[in-house]
């Protein structure tokens, strides 16, 4: 059986795919899937990247994106690639805007030397917008994230480490 469905309307249905750690993202904002091949009639293959290796989540959202577009009746093949290593070069500007918007400050400009040479990464607030802000810890509530909190609102907030 063959199908009209085309890549461009693969990637709209990757669109419903949630990173399990952050929800407001999909794996298209987030940029873990990299390709979506046609191999034949209705079977599909859709190479991801994992945000770091031994990523807990990659399981999960491999099985997701399984799930999504055998709904459409397609035949998928998720196959993970470790190179090129992910950045969070790769996370949409539409997924910086949700991060910041859930709570969670998107990844800066420049990686975290902070603690190879003392430089501090300065981190807005992703409620008050305020640059006076502090890291609490090197780690949050995943690998990929550190915890910070405002000096002026007081609040704690994730941030989504830059890794280049």
């Amino acid at each position: 059986m063959t199908t009209d469905i085309t890549a461009e309307d693969i990637w709209e249905f990757l669109e419903d795919v949630k990173d399990p750690e952050v929800p407001v993202l999909t794996v298209v904002d987030l940029g873990v899937v990299r390709e979506v091949n046609h191999i034949e009639n209705d079977h599909w293959q859709i190479i991801i990247t994992p945000t770091y290796s031994g990523c807990p989540a990659m399981q999960v959202i491999e099985e997701d994106i399984k799930k999504r577009l055998e709904e459409e009746g397609l035949q998928i093949d998720v196959k993970l690639v470790l190179h090129p290593a992910w950045t969070t070069d790769w996370i949409s500007e539409k997924g910086r805007v949700k991060l910041e918007e859930y709570g969670i400050a998107p990844p800066q400009d420049e990686a975290d030397k902070s603690v190879l040479f003392g430089e501090k990464t300065i981190v807005p607030c992703p409620k008050c917008k305020s640059k006076n802000t502090k890291l609490v810890s090197q780690f949050g509530s995943t690998a990929c994230k550190a915890h910070y909190q405002c000096l002026d609102c007081q609040e704690p907030f994730d941030y989504f480490k830059c890794l280049k």
